[in-house]
C-alpha cells in the first residue's frame, strides 16, 4: 500500500456493526474481487471488493471474510481468509501478506489459508440455520458480468440446497452509508490531498495547456501524497466539452477566453474525494462566465442548506430545482413562458441543469445508500449542482462534499477555494 496504515479500529467497528443486523445462528461469507485480465497476459491492478475492503482492510486477492458469531468455538467466530504465501509467486507478483501482517491491518487474530479452508468450513455451515452471502446491488450497477460474488453464491447454494441464504448487499446498503468518525478521517485526508491538487493546477493551467497535461498533474500530485492513486477517471473538459457529464478523452487544447471543468478526487486509503471545480484558462472569468458561475455557486450554497437530517433526497431535488428555476430566469437562461408552460416531469430547468445535485460518497464514488428514505446522520454526500449551456459552448459545475450530522451537515471541503475571487487571484500567480 502507498498510504500510511488505517487505524485497525475502522474494521473492528465495522465487523461489530455488521454482526449487531445479523439473524441468530447465521454465518456471513464475504469474498474478493476477481483479478481481471488486461488483455494478452497482462492484468488490471488489482482492487479489491468494497465490502470485503470495509470490513477488513485486506486489499490482497483470494482472501476472505468469514462471520460466524454463534459458533460454539469462539475463535472461529470470525475469520479471516489468506491465500498461502508461496516463494515462486512471490519473486513474480511481490510479496503476500503474512497471518501477523494481517492481523494488524485487520484486527482479527483467527487466520485461516485458503488451501485449508474446506474442512473447516463444512462443519460451520452444517451448525449454521442461514447463511449471508454478498452480491453487488449497488442501484448504479449496469454491467451482467458474473464476478467472483455471483460465481461464489452459485457454488454455494448448490452444496447446500437447504439452508436459507440471506443478501448481505442489504444490510450493507444499510451500514456503510452511515460513516463513522474514524471513517471520516481517513475520507478528510483524501480531500486534503485533493486540495494540495487543486491550488497546484491553478498555478498550471493556462492557454495553450492539454486536458491531458493537467490530468498528468493530478496524477503526480496525488502519489506524491501517497494516495492510492484517483478515486475515479479523471474528467478535465475544456471549452463545449464540459457539457459531457463523463467526458473522459482529455485530449484538448484548452483554449484562450475558455473554462475548464476539473471533476476528480483522491483515493487514499480506500476511501474517496470528489472535488469538481470550473475555471478560466487564462485566470480571469468574463462577465459573463462569472455571471453564470455565481449562478451555479448559488444553487451550491442553497443545496448546502437545506441537505439536513430528515429531509429525502427526491424532495431536496425538488427544492433545488425550483431554486434552479429562479436563477436561469434571473441570467435569461428561461423565459417566463417556457416555466409556466413546462412538462411536470420534463421541467424546464431540466434544459440546462440535467443530473442529480448529491450522491453518497465513501469506499465508492457513488456509494451505497438510500434514494428514497429520510437522510439521516453520518451519511456523507456530495452538492454538485451544473449550468450546462449548449448556445454558448459552456458548462459549469461546483462541488463538495458534506458529512450529514445531528446539528446540520459539514462541508468537508471548505478549505478549497471556491468563489471567483479566491480562484482569480490564485491563478494570477502563474501569469507573473
Amino acid at each position: 500500500m502507498k498510504y500510511a496504515p488505517l487505524d485497525s479500529k475502522i474494521f473492528i467497528q465495522n465487523r461489530k456493526r455488521f454482526v449487531s443486523k445479523m439473524q441468530k445462528n447465521s454465518i456471513a461469507i464475504f469474498v474478493s474481487n476477481d483479478e481481471f485480465p488486461y488483455n494478452a497476459d497482462a492484468l488490471h491492478n488489482f482492487k479489491q471488493n468494497t465490502e470485503m475492503f470495509w470490513l477488513s482492510g485486506i486489499e490482497q486477492e483470494g482472501s476472505m471474510v468469514i462471520l460466524f458469531p454463534d459458533n460454539p468455538d469462539p475463535k472461529y467466530r470470525e475469520v479471516l481468509v489468506l491465500v498461502r504465501p508461496q516463494e515462486l509467486k512471490e519473486i513474480w507478483d511481490g510479496k503476500r501478506l503474512r497471518a501477523h501482517e494481517a492481523t494488524k491491518i485487520s484486527g482479527m487474530t483467527t487466520i485461516v489459508w485458503v488451501d485449508s479452508l474446506d474442512g473447516l468450513l463444512q462443519p460451520w455451515i452444517h451448525l449454521a440455520d442461514a447463511i449471508y452471502l454478498d452480491s453487488n446491488e449497488n442501484d448504479r450497477k449496469n454491467n451482467l458480468i458474473r464476478t467472483n460474488e455471483y460465481r461464489f453464491i452459485d457454488e454455494m447454494q448448490a452444496r447446500y440446497p437447504l439452508h436459507q441464504y440471506l443478501r448481505a448487499a442489504k444490510l450493507m446498503k444499510e451500514l456503510r452509508s452511515i460513516k463513522t468518525k474514524e471513517e471520516i478521517v481517513v475520507i478528510q485526508k483524501a480531500i486534503d490531498i485533493t486540495d494540495v491538487t487543486f491550488r497546484r493546477l491553478l498555478q498550471f493551467i493556462q492557454p495553450g495547456v492539454n486536458e491531458c497535461e493537467i490530468e498528468a498533474e493530478i496524477y503526480h500530485s496525488f502519489l506524491s501524497q501517497r494516495a492510492t492513486g484517483v478515486a475515479y477517471h479523471s474528467i478535465i473538459a475544456s471549452g463545449d466539452n464540459a457539457r459531457t457529464l463523463h467526458y473522459n478523452s482529455n485530449n484538448n487544447i484548452c483554449k484562450e477566453g475558455e473554462l475548464v471543468l476539473m471533476d476528480f478526487g483522491a483515493e487514499y486509503g480506500g476511501y474517496c474525494a470528489d472535488l469538481t471545480r470550473t475555471v478560466p484558462v487564462n485566470g480571469k472569468f468574463t462577465r459573463r462566465q462569472k455571471q453564470v458561475y455565481n449562478a451555479c455557486l448559488h444553487l451550491h450554497n442553497y443545496a448546502k442548506s437545506i441537505l439536513n437530517p430528515g429531509i429525502s433526497i427526491l424532495k431536496y431535488t425538488d427544492k433545488v430545482g425550483e431554486e434552479a428555476t429562479q436563477q436561469f430566469l434571473k441570467i435569461g437562461l428561461l423565459k417566463k413562458t417556457e416555466v409556466k408552460n413546462e412538462d411536470p416531469e420534463n421541467r424546464a430547468y431540466r434544459k440546462y441543469l440535467y443530473h442529480g445535485i448529491s450522491h453518497h460518497l465513501g469506499l465508492d464514488v457513488h456509494d451505497l445508500g438510500t434514494r428514497t428514505a429520510p437522510i439521516t446522520a453520518g451519511m456523507v454526500f456530495t452538492i454538485e449542482p451544473g449550468i450546462y449551456i449548449k448556445e454558448e459552448g459552456m458548462g459549469v459545475r461546483i462541488e463538495n462534499n458534506f458529512w450529514i450530522t445531528a446539528t446540520g451537515n459539514q462541508d468537508l471541503m471548505k478549505n478549497i477555494p471556491i468563489t471567483v475571487e479566491e480562484i482569480e487571484s490564485l491563478m494570477k500567480r502563474n501569469k507573473k
